[in-house]
């Protein structure tokens, strides 16, 4: 998944309102849009290197968004609505073992009325439902987790996949780590339980779960390797 034009590289000054974060790009200071509600932990120290993507749009206020944070030697692609295109592109190049020489693939498809899962799969007459959650959280060197925060909305997208699988579907849930030199996953139990408790439920009913690292570059973010899930 290739951006649209190079990232332009600054500086962190601060995050603020959850949506805008002042950056220093050489001697100026601009106001970009933060593409991240969750609460980035760990990421948003000031004079952290950041990558921005400049905006042409004339309707739009704010000129830049922020697309990349290096923390720890790492770059982290912190863009939520980028997940499910580099996911996309995955699928579509076969990059995901587990679900590749796929016959047809749908994005944003509804469950029921108050659910949309990411993917729907259709692979030899069978459907799966693809689940995709953005992972930026690393609080050591090699392991990546999820979630940064309390996610009632991620609990329920766990309660209605085992859902689906109990109507007949397959279902997959891919942690996408959008983290570099990762080589492990795990959920992050500390930081929600309730979340831990319903992932653990959700294995036990046949929800497959995944977690696959990228690359990522000013120019480029794709899937790149499989991590290992070390929760039990």
């Amino acid at each position: 998944m290739e951006f649209t034009k190079s990232l332009i590289k600054g500086k962190l000054i601060k995050r603020y309102k959850r949506f805008f974060v002042d950056i220093k790009l050489n001697k100026e200071t601009v106001t970009a849009h933060c593409p991240n509600t969750g609460s980035m932990m760990g990421l948003l120290d000031k004079g952290n290197e950041v990558y921005l993507l400049k905006n042409d749009d004339p309707k739009r206020k704010l000129k830049y968004g922020l697309e990349i944070i290096k923390v720890q030697k790492n770059l982290v692609g912190v863009n939520t609505h980028m997940a499910n295109k580099i996911v996309n592109h995955a699928l579509k190049n076969n990059l995901i073992k587990e679900l590749q020489n796929n016959d047809k693939i749908n994005s944003e498809v509804f469950f029921n009325k108050e659910t949309r899962f990411d993917f729907l799969v259709e692979k030899k007459k069978q459907k799966i439902y693809v689940e995709v959650k953005n992972v930026t959280l690393f609080r050591d060197k090699k392991t990546a987790e999820f979630p940064d925060a309390i996610t009632d909305r991620g609990s329920k997208h766990l309660l209605t996949l085992i859902d689906a699988i109990k109507k007949g579907y397959k279902t997959y849930l891919i942690f996408l780590v959008q983290i570099e030199n990762m080589e492990n996953f795990k959920i992050a139990k500390d930081i929600d339980e309730k979340y831990f408790k319903n992932y653990i439920a959700a294995k036990k009913a046949g929800v497959n779960f995944l977690a696959y690292r990228c690359k990522i570059s000013p120019k480029r973010i794709f899937v790149e390797k499989k991590l290992k899930i070390i929760n039990e």
